[in-house]
């Protein structure tokens, strides 16, 4: 479709396509109370809808036998529910947008007092940045899947999200491979449903945590949880932050669907109940296709190559009575790119690149089982097994003088993955929880890379393997509240390599204690650790002998001292220090080498590695928010810090990603456009970004011409910092409710002023001079949503 087609049919859908609007439009609100440790449903709590301006209460009603409850007619708009019962901390669920189109599921966790009285009812304040996981404490927060869809630029994309909040910056614009706290981006772990799965992100590279597109789905996602630090002992494998990843499912009483159309391609969702037997289920499922050549036709420079994407998301829920629950869940992407290059070698000395015609593909996806059930009254087990797996593919020629083409670099790595979990939740009484688990992987790989040897002008293999290995981790970890005003989680997590016999054992604490109602202090330490990317163990000499075999894990001691308090008109003010001591950190065995793997973004390295690098990220995080009130949010944060590693030299040098300092504003409005029934809202959302750029090693100009190739001066590693960073994103929402029908017509404008950001540096050996990578131009990104 062209994009001149395209722009028209959508605002005439907006405006024309629809019945006309009714007034006072309604909707349905349901859900679930549980017992937010052991997940038993709380029978008679109190559920009511309450006026979001003075707190007064509309409606209510009661959950049944099995914690279910439903409040009809519900004005469409964002509303408050509360949500309590007789010795347990109520619940407070603010800013719940209700659309004419859906029906609103909510699954209210409720948490159980100490106080030994159960006639009361516990009035607490409502914490909307608290974890979903009560075990983390620190360094954590929620966030909501509007919040993924309301902020400037953030796409549906919670990495881009994350983006917003202190210590958390983007790597590149052109991807969503995200810093946290100065580490290198791989050391993110993403989790599903309680299981660990692939890097879930379109154009990603191996060994990555990011890509160009995220593959998760927003018609998918529910609340989920985000983690920068002193991770509580149930996470393994990661150095840097969690995103915790939870699954709202169907609706389960009737259909509904979803269809959205931009420029980034097109999405269909549909959801709705089936039977099994007796019981009543609910799947959901969506479906998205998209191209990145109708951005070129809109005039946005993306490059000459053809790019495309399409996934696939899905949950299925599936009681089964006394035999507990079960959830059939999944997601999988395929992305592809081409760039032909061009046989014109005048256009070569111009832009280079042009002569490298290539092809890439990144493929990723996984599909998991849970069983869930209660057993007694106060133990609660979730069992998993899950199979993933993700190929990549790149193929790399070089033009000739009589236009040829000359492989010069062939990839193909392929990782498959079975997993098999179990995690059991007792609770012994409202003090004291325990939580414990193990999970075992089955990973096989099939690895090959060639490159091309200048010298002996021939194709060299770099990695040639394939095989299977095994990792296990098994964690346990208690929590004990005294009172309800502090709160102690500890825990060990193990994680064992077979590969190599690599062994950690990571003890893992954390404390809160509420000075007042408004006010609270938190402590963290946490030992973490995580191993290499699979491939640089297997990367081989050139007689085919394995230079890596015995690489340990890399391991970080994390420290963290938090202070949290509520301030007046639905806002709070968050100030954490962290400081975090990196060991057994892999650098080069090469003297003068100054490699280490804490400045690796991706990929497989192809060097001789040893255990002896150690690095420190340590730094100041301020955070003033103000929770969305009357139509308005704000979220400042501001980090100071200091990344920095040691060589093989035992030389002490600032990392790539020692960005130094990073100031985010997030904010927005909305506005009801109409006075009788909130049938249409206008909102206004930006983000504004500042802050230090990425680090590079300085390129030996005249070295760099005798040899015709970049040379680098490896003495000053990283000693070069690119330009200070600025960007503003802006973004527009105009959404329309109509009788069982809503409309959302979004325009994000990322990079709003154009802005020439300079990414790194490189040597043009046609110009023979030195010249910048600069990140992404002004970039529209048009959609319109339509739910039913």
């Amino acid at each position: 479709m062209k994009i001149k087609i395209l722009l028209p049919v959508l605002l005439a859908g907006l405006f024309f396509a629809c019945p006309l609007a009714a007034q006072n439009l309604t909707q349905t609100v349901k859900g679930v109370a549980v017992d937010k440790n052991i997940k038993t449903p709380l029978v008679g709590a109190t559920v009511v809808l309450l006026d979001p301006q003075n707190g007064a209460v509309l409606q209510g009603a009661m959950t049944d036998a099995d914690g279910r409850f439903r409040l009809n007619n519900v004005p469409v708009g964002r509303q408050t529910i509360r949500v309590s019962y007789l010795g347990y901390k109520e619940a407070v669920l603010s800013n719940l947008v209700v659309n004419s189109g859906k029906e609103l599921e909510l699954n209210v966790e409720l948490e159980e007092s100490v106080l030994e009285s159960k006639e009361v009812v516990i009035r607490a304040r409502a914490e909307k940045d608290k974890p979903l996981n009560e075990f983390s404490t620190v360094s954590a927060r929620t966030f909501s899947v509007e919040e993924t869809q309301r902020y400037a630029a953030a796409v549906n994309d919670p990495a881009r999200m994350a983006s917003s909040f202190a210590g958390v910056v983007i790597g590149s614009d052109g991807n969503n491979t995200i810093v946290i706290r100065g580490n290198a981006p791989n050391g993110l772990l993403w989790r599903m449903e309680g299981v660990d799965i692939p890097n879930p992100n379109h154009f990603s590279a191996v060994g990555s945590s990011g890509g160009g597109i995220s593959i998760l789905s927003a018609q998918l996602l529910a609340n989920s949880d985000f983690m920068t630090g002193a991770f509580a002992a149930e996470y393994g494998n990661a150095l840097s932050g969690v995103f915790d990843l939870r699954l709202r499912k169907g609706n389960s009483e009737k259909f509904e669907g979803t269809l959205q159309a931009g420029v980034l391609g097109l999405d269909a969702a549909v959801e709705g109940p089936f039977r099994i037997g007796k019981q009543t289920g609910s799947f959901l499922v969506n479906y998205r296709y998209s191209t990145l050549s109708l951005l070129s036709r809109m005039g946005v420079n993306i490059g000459d190559g053809q790019t495309d994407f399409q996934d696939l998301s899905f949950n299925v829920w599936m009681p089964a009575g006394k035999a507990g629950t079960f959830t059939l869940f999944g997601m999988g992407g395929l992305s592809s790119q081409e760039i032909p290059g061009i046989t014109d070698s005048i256009r070569w000395q111009e832009e280079f690149w042009k002569k490298y015609p290539n092809t890439y593909l990144a493929n990723t996806g996984i599909v998991g089982l849970t069983h869930s059930k209660i057993w007694g009254s106060n133990t609660y087990v979730k069992t998993i097994a899950a199979f993933s797996g993700m190929k990549n593919g790149f193929q790399l020629d070089e033009y000739q003088p009589d236009y040829s083409a000359r492989r010069i670099q062939d990839q193909d790595f392929s990782q498959t993955k079975w997993t098999v979990s179990s995690v059991l939740n007792h609770k012994f009484n409202a003090r004291n929880v325990l939580r414990a688990g193990v999970y075992v992987n089955v990973l096989n790989f099939d690895f090959a890379q060639y490159e091309w040897d200048d010298d002996f002008e021939f194709l060299r293999k770099e990695l040639d393997n394939s095989g299977r290995t095994t990792t296990v981790n098994a964690f346990a970890q208690w929590q004990l509240r005294p009172t309800d005003h502090l709160t102690l989680n500890a825990g060990l997590h193990s994680f064992h390599v077979p590969l190599n016999a690599q062994q950690s054992v990571e003890p893992r604490a954390a404390l809160k204690y509420a000075l007042s109602p408004r006010q609270s202090i938190s402590l963290g330490y946490g030992l973490h650790s995580q191993m290499q990317p699979l491939g640089v163990y297997y990367v081989q000499d050139s007689d085919g002998r394995d230079l890596n075999p015995d690489l340990d894990l890399t391991r970080a001691h994390h420290f963290v001292l938090s202070f949290d308090q509520s301030l007046p008109g639905n806002m709070r003010f968050k100030v954490e220090t962290y400081y975090q001591s990196i060991f057994d950190a892999p650098v080069s065995r090469e003297a003068g080498n100054t490699f280490s793997m804490l400045n690796n973004v991706d990929g497989f390295v192809y060097k001789p590695l040893i255990n002896d690098g150690l690095g420190r990220n340590y730094g100041l995080e301020l955070t003033v928010e103000k929770f969305l009130t009357r139509g308005l949010y704000f979220l400042l944060s501001s980090s100071t810090y200091k990344s920095e590693y040691r060589d093989n030299a035992g030389v002490w040098r600032s990392s790539r990603f020692d960005g130094r300092f990073a100031n985010t504003l997030t904010a927005g409005k909305e506005w009801t456009l109409e006075r009788r029934g909130k049938n249409r809202v206008l909102g206004f959302n930006l983000k504004l970004v500042q802050m230090g750029g990425l680090r590079s090693t300085p390129i030996d100009l005249e070295a760099s011409r005798l040899a015709g190739e970049a040379v680098y001066d490896l003495s000053r590693a990283y000693s070069d910092q690119m330009p200070g960073y600025f960007r503003l994103d802006v973004g527009f929402r105009l959404k329309r409710n109509y009788e069982r029908l809503t409309t959302t017509l979004s325009l994000d404008i990322q990079n709003t002023t154009n802005r020439k950001n300079v990414f790194d540096r490189f040597y043009d050996p046609e110009k023979e001079e030195i010249k910048y990578f600069y990140q992404t131009p002004l970039i529209p990104v048009l959609s319109y949503r339509v739910e039913f």
